[in-house]
């Protein structure tokens, strides 16, 4: 899918601090934090929720009257007047969400469009669905988070089993996925020590449930301190298996958020009168229990639609649970595993679902602006085999 005329303004994206699961942000209710995040950003960009014509709203994981997600969300941002699509389509939300609302202003729909995305893992609900056939009438439960990060219907298998599946058949070894794990760790340290996250988080951030400040965060909360000593002492996942602890991301709580419109609002609106243009989308699918191998075949389909080569991109980041992803990507692309993901990624800072890919959206775009500019590539895998990526330039 390509885009001719969607723009981010220069600075209208932004996130807020990640948090592990049942850290600081597991006391909020995922669409008033979204809105409270959405509002702060807004600000910052100097954009009135009175300019929006519309909004995407991106959520993996349910949370009380979220029936009512979008039109909520519009009004606790002060755009009563508005509303729009909510997206679920796991770690892939973002990119989808940005699509969609690309689309809307492609077709003549919504011109100024703001992209909000958010989850929780912590706190995920407990279901329970009638079942008159079971015995007794017993119905059937599920527990939302655990249970789909342990089971895809379809494949018959958990997520970690789809990565330890690629790197066999990759031929991917435990020593390599801890040594780029550890890189990983010393890109987004770097990231903090010069100050690169406050080119686009919102921080620092109150935790406000109420009428009472209980946290304050001045950067993401739970990451793990990182050394290949540390690393080489965990025990695999699995049985026989090759992924730990510490090369897979952990759960996490946050949101992220992004403007979308025309390139003559957008250059307006950009704090330096250089947007960045959506160029393109592209979405994949891959064969049962191989997740991490559909990032492939999106990315070279998103590329395919901007008219270029990975070889043009001045920035590559992905969404990479596991470090077996980036292993594959790189390899099949042709380009150096170690390249990608300054500052920054996932496999790191952690993984609410929604709002992932918006963060490293804004992190491939703030990087970019410090190159002088250049295509953007985002991809990353998502449940069920799939996988998608957005191309920008800036």
């Amino acid at each position: 899918m390509r885009f001719s005329n969607a723009y981010i303004p220069a600075g209208a994206y932004w996130s807020s601090p990640f948090s592990k699961w049942q850290g600081s942000l597991s006391t909020l209710h995922p669409v008033k934090m979204a809105a409270d995040v959405t509002v702060k950003g807004l600000a910052r960009a100097g954009i009135e929720a009175k300019d929006l014509d519309g909004l995407v709203f991106g959520w993996t994981v349910p949370g009380k009257r979220i029936f009512y997600g979008g039109p909520w969300i519009a009004g606790l941002i002060g755009a009563p007047d508005i509303s729009g699509p909510m997206v679920s389509q796991a770690c892939a939300t973002s990119a989808a969400s940005l699509a969609l609302a690309a689309a809307q202003l492609e077709a003549g729909s919504d011109e100024t469009t703001v992209v909000i995305t958010a989850d929780k893992c912590s706190n995920g609900p407990h279901l329970y669905f009638p079942n008159p056939a079971g015995p007794g009438g017993k119905g059937d439960g599920e527990d939302w988070v655990w249970d789909n990060f342990s089971f895809d219907p379809w494949a018959k298998n958990s997520m970690i089993e789809t990565a330890e599946n690629v790197a066999k058949e990759a031929g991917i070894t435990r020593e390599q996925m801890d040594a780029l794990t550890q890189h990983r760790y010393e890109q987004y340290k770097a990231g903090l020590e010069s100050g690169f996250q406050k080119r686009y988080m919102l921080t620092p951030y109150e935790v406000k449930p109420g009428r009472k400040v209980i946290a304050t965060l001045e950067s993401d909360e739970g990451v793990f301190a990182t050394s290949p000593e540390g690393l080489s002492k965990l025990r695999p996942m699995l049985p026989d298996g090759t992924i730990t602890f510490g090369s897979q991301t952990h759960p996490a709580d946050g949101s992220a958020g992004m403007v979308v419109t025309t390139k003559a609002k957008a250059t307006a609106m950009s704090s330096d009168g250089t947007p960045a243009q959506v160029c393109s989308y592209g979405t994949a699918r891959v064969e049962k229990g191989f997740m991490a191998k559909a990032v492939v075949p999106a990315a070279q389909r998103a590329l395919k639609a901007a008219g270029i080569g990975i070889q043009d991109c001045k920035v590559v980041k992905t969404h990479n649970p596991f470090a077996v992803n980036d292993i594959f990507f790189a390899r099949e692309l042709g380009i150096e595993a170690e390249s990608m993901n300054n500052n920054g990624s996932s496999l790191i800072f952690g993984h609410p679902q929604g709002p992932t890919g918006a963060r490293l959206i804004a992190e491939g775009i703030e990087e970019a602006k410090m190159n002088g500019g250049g295509h953007v590539l985002f991809a990353g895998c998502a449940a069920g085999d799939t996988a998608a990526a957005v191309v920008l330039k800036v």
